[in-house]
C-alpha cells in the first residue's frame, strides 16, 4: 500500500501540477498519467478493505488466520486487486484506440479524465464499475469494523483496553471513508461545477486536497504514530528540543 501510494501522489501531483504550468500537454503521455493515477487511487480503497478482512480474520478467527493469511495467498489477493482495479482503466485504453485517430494522440490537451477518454460510453461505464467498488468497499467496511469492534469491547480486560481498541478501528475506518471519496468526487465535482460555474479550479484544488491528500496524509499518523517504539523516541526528541529551548531563554547572553 506505501509503494501504490507513493505512485499515486508522485502521478497525481505532477498531473496537477502540469495542467497549472502547461496547461495542455501530449496525449499520449497524458493517457499514460491518467491511467496510472485512476489505477492506483481506485487500489487504495480496495486494499484497505483487504487489510480491514485480515484484521478481521486475526481478531474474530485468531485460530484459523494462520491457515488463512498465508504468504501465497496474500500476493495472489494483490495480484487479483491489482487486476481488478486495472482492468476497467484498460478497456478505456483500447475503446479510445479503436475509435479515435491517430492524429489524436500525437496532438495536445487539458490532461482531464473526460477530454482524453470522450466516449460516452466510457463515462457510463465508469460509473458503473465505481458504484460496485463503491458498494462491494463499503460493505466490507461495515461489516468487519462493527465485528471487530464489538470482539475487541468483548475481549478486552480493561476500559482503557477496550478504549485503545475502539480509537484504532475509528482511525482506520476514517481513512477508509476518507478514500471512498474517490468513487464518487467526479460526480460531486460535476455538481459543484454546475452550482458555481466561475470555480472549477479552487473545485478541483479543494477536491485533489481532501479526496486524494487527506487520506494518505492519515497514513503516518495511523500506522507511525500509534506505533509504541516510533511514540517513544518522538516524545523523547520533542522533550529534548522543548529543554534546549528552555536552556537557551535561562543562559544569560553576555
Amino acid at each position: 500500500m506505501v509503494i501504490n501510494d507513493a505512485i499515486q501522489l508522485t502521478v497525481t501531483v505532477t498531473l496537477f501540477v502540469s495542467s497549472y504550468i502547461f496547461y495542455k500537454i501530449n496525449v499520449s503521455f497524458c493517457c499514460l498519467l491518467i491511467l496510472v493515477a485512476v489505477f492506483t487511487t481506485r487500489n487504495t480503497p480496495v486494499n484497505l478493505a483487504s487489510m480491514a478482512i485480515e484484521r478481521y480474520i486475526a481478531i474474530c478467527k485468531p485460530l484459523r488466520h494462520s491457515q488463512i493469511c498465508t504468504v501465497r495467498k496474500t500476493y495472489m489477493v494483490i495480484g487479483v486487486i491489482w487486476f481488478l482495479c486495472a482492468a476497467p482503466d484498460i478497456t478505456d485504453l483500447f475503446v479510445t484506440l479503436a475509435t479515435e485517430s491517430l492524429s489524436f494522440f500525437h496532438g495536445s490537451v487539458l490532461c482531464l479524465r473526460q477530454n482524453v477518454f470522450k466516449d460516452p460510453i466510457l463515462a457510463l461505464k465508469r460509473q458503473a464499475f465505481d458504484i460496485i467498488y463503491f458498494s462491494f468497499v463499503f460493505l466490507t467496511l461495515i461489516f468487519t469494523y462493527f465485528r471487530i469492534l464489538f470482539a475487541a469491547r468483548a475481549a478486552a480486560t480493561e476500559k482503557m483496553s477496550a478504549q485503545r481498541a475502539r480509537n484504532t478501528i475509528l482511525l482506520h475506518g476514517l481513512q477508509l471513508s476518507m478514500c471512498l471519496l474517490s468513487y464518487i468526487s467526479p460526480s460531486v465535482e460535476l455538481v459543484l461545477h454546475l452550482i458555481f460555474p466561475g470555480r472549477i479550479r479552487e473545485i478541483r484544488f479543494a477536491n485533489y486536497l481532501i479526496v486524494y491528500i487527506l487520506p494518505r496524509f492519515l497514513s503516518p499518523i495511523i500506522y507511525g504514530v500509534r506505533d509504541k517504539k516510533f511514540r517513544k523516541y518522538f516524545k523523547m526528541n520533542l522533550l529534548s528540543n522543548r529543554c534546549r529551548e528552555k536552556l537557551k531563554k535561562v543562559t544569560p547572553q553576555h
